[in-house]
């Protein structure tokens, strides 16, 4: 048995295969994605919400009430005040947990548990449990105003959104040498009451973007395990909807398919608004056209102006230009002429055959790690 493992050992030593550390260090195996094992359920299709962006109200617990009581011994009635006094009110605390994926979880109306009421012998009320929220890692905090507050960037990290109110003192506390046997005591006050705004630094690595049925779930559905609804009419996807993509080096690369947009989005025409916010919670984008329809090269003018008219930063983000639908015979042609007339680099694909994703995924790797490099600068 020894000498057997010692064969192994002295065989794996001095083998001239790839460890997995070493292969990994190939970029070209690295940035190629793997294909799923398992295959998809074919159970009824069932959406997922998401939510990226909510407004919530929080209001701390309640303080309990102090009790009013007097001590009475068998041989003294009026042994003096004994109330005691009310535990303190629960506090709202927010927590950022890798095993929360968004905020459509958490309700608009967020109450702490009320401190339990004092009661005789000098037995002071207990003390609420603090109400826990789980949040993304990432999630930033806004008030009213819009003002950024807090920002949960790792795991734990914690924020307390409104405090539960004091306990209530009992009669016992306001015993002194003019008043042996006060009949006085506090009612717990309320907690805070506080409303917040919680938005996802970032939903997605890449977000895909594109007109109405330019192909995004069906993309999505194609590279991911994930199962968007898809179908032949306008404003399908009104969520976003999150698929993860495996490479070979172990990293996992998140992919949004995005609401459809629409001309004159940035003045909330169509999804608007809500569908530029979602985009702006990426680290990079896709387009997606449509390269059977008439001048595809007009959706990406529109795109880029939509954006920029929103925010100049969104327009600044890394962007990859993907032409579907390339099975359909003038998509040949408009491919070609696409190319020539945004003077960039055009993958041409079709997310319902399968042609040439390979490469669309490599480039994808790619543009995320190029984004990554520079943002650790």
């Amino acid at each position: 048995m020894f000498l057997r493992r010692f064969s192994t050992l002295v065989l794996r030593r001095y083998s001239t295969a790839k460890t997995p550390k070493e292969w990994v260090k190939d970029k070209d195996i690295a940035v190629t994605a793997l294909r799923p094992k398992k295959a998809k359920s074919d159970r009824i299709y069932q959406h997922q919400n998401f939510s990226d962006i909510k407004m919530i109200r929080t209001v701390g617990g309640k303080g309990g009430d102090g009790c009013i009581s007097f001590l009475q011994l068998w041989c003294n009635e009026r042994a003096g005040p004994d109330g005691g006094d009310g535990g303190n009110g629960g506090h709202i605390i927010f927590e950022a947990s890798s095993n929360v994926s968004n905020l459509y979880h958490i309700s608009n109306k967020i109450y702490g548990d009320e401190g339990q009421k004092g009661t005789d012998k000098n037995c002071h009320g207990k003390n609420a449990k603090h109400t826990i929220v789980k949040v993304p890692i990432g999630t930033i905090i806004r008030n009213e105003k819009g003002e950024i507050i807090g920002d949960l960037s790792r795991e734990g990290m914690m924020f307390i959104a409104a405090r539960g109110g004091a306990g209530g003192k009992g009669n016992a506390f306001f015993a002194s040498e003019k008043q042996n046997a006060p009949k006085i005591c506090e009612h717990g006050p309320p907690g805070e009451d506080v409303s917040y705004i919680l938005e996802m630094r970032c939903i997605a690595d890449i977000g895909i973007i594109g007109f109405p049925n330019a192909g995004k779930s069906t993309l999505l559905n194609a590279i991911s395990r994930a199962r968007p609804k898809v179908a032949p009419y306008a404003f399908t996807t009104l969520r976003p909807n999150i698929g993860m993509i495996q490479y070979a080096d172990n990293f996992q690369l998140a992919v949004a398919d995005l609401p459809g947009i629409i001309e004159d989005a940035h003045r909330n025409k169509g999804l608007g608004l809500q569908f530029l916010k979602h985009a702006e919670h990426c680290t990079a984008l896709m387009f997606l056209l449509d390269a059977s329809a008439q001048e595809p090269w007009v959706q990406y003018e529109t795109l880029l102006y939509e954006m920029s008219q929103f925010s100049k930063k969104l327009a600044s983000y890394p962007k990859i230009v993907v032409a579907n639908k390339v099975d359909v015979p003038e998509a040949k042609e408009n491919l070609l002429e696409l190319r020539e007339k945004i003077n960039m680099p055009v993958i041409g694909i079709s997310a319902k055959v399968g042609t040439n994703l390979k490469e669309l995924l490599k480039a994808m790797r790619i543009i995320h790690d190029e984004r990554k490099a520079v943002v650790n600068e």
